[in-house]
């Protein structure tokens, strides 16, 4: 798929309000400082779409961009900022679940993982609820750049341990570096599978 136009549509923080539900959907959540951001901005090929920031917690609202006036992107707040005081915290957590939960014409949650670090309690109970809530979603392993060789394959075979603890089989997976592009190939491929077999 090349994406050849992506424009913002609307932010907000109540479901109601997003855009009618008559196209796909595909939205990004991660926790905070996870290169989310970036790994959109990446896939649109523009540099500012999403907005990025060294600071964790950029992103306090549903952010929809409407690609190719076919589908809707999607930029979620991340979770597990532990920075932002807990009202705040809490009110996100509440908007971002009856967003996942409510609505019907999201077709796939890509959940992002910062491929460098142990498997994270926040990420591992996060996808739980997914599961128990039959939301589908995929896993995107993200700054794959920043490890050594080795190390990359070392760090997802010890999140599928992890997984399979709770999980009868891995959920699916890309892995991902806004940095060097890589895995935007697949990723915009998985999608635009699912847009022409739905």
């Amino acid at each position: 798929m090349e994406i050849k136009e992506a424009r913002f549509v609307v932010s907000n923080t109540d479901v109601n309000k997003c855009p009618s539900p008559d196209l796909p959907e595909y939205a990004f959540i991660g926790r905070s400082n996870v290169g989310k951001s970036s790994l959109i901005n990446r896939l649109t090929n523009k540099k500012s779409l999403a907005k990025t920031s060294g600071k964790p917690g950029k992103t306090q609202l549903i952010n929809h961009f409407l690609i190719n006036n076919e589908w809707y992107l999607v930029d979620l707040p991340g979770y597990g900022y532990a920075s932002a005081p807990k009202k705040e915290r809490v009110k996100w957590e509440q908007f971002i679940k009856r967003y996942i939960l409510q609505r019907e014409n999201l077709y796939c949650l890509f959940v992002l993982v910062d491929s460098r670090h142990e498997p994270q309690k926040q990420d591992l109970d996060f996808m739980e609820w997914l599961g128990i809530s039959e939301i589908p979603f995929t896993i995107i392993f993200t700054k794959v750049d920043k490890l050594k060789p080795g190390e990359l394959e070392k760090n997802l075979k010890r999140y599928e341990e992890k997984m399979f603890e709770t999980w009868e089989t891995m959920p699916g997976y890309y892995i991902s570096s806004a940095e060097t592009g890589k895995g935007t190939k697949e990723i915009l491929e998985f999608i635009e599978q699912i847009n022409i077999t739905e």
